[in-house]
């Protein structure tokens, strides 16, 4: 399990699993809890690139959003 602090948003910090290239277990503490727990559900299984591109750059405050710090931490990890 992977722990993310995140930088700018309601949720503080992002839990997550790469198995095989593919995401697994996203968790968000605090953030919008339905919000976020669908984001998790939708990302479940796919690719990291494929998550990457679909999240990065979705803005919500500060310049970012939950989604765009999932995708800069699975980006962070890949380099």
């Amino acid at each position: 399990m992977t722990t993310y602090k995140t930088k700018g948003t309601c949720s503080t910090r992002i839990h997550y699993e790469v198995v095989d290239g593919n995401v697994h277990n996203v968790r968000f503490d605090k953030g919008c809890s339905g919000n976020l727990q669908g984001i998790a559900a939708l990302v479940e299984g796919r690719s990291v690139e494929e998550v990457v591109a679909l999240l990065s750059g979705i803005q919500c405050h500060n310049g970012t959003s939950c989604p765009d710090q999932l995708a800069r931490a699975l980006r962070a990890e890949a380099e």
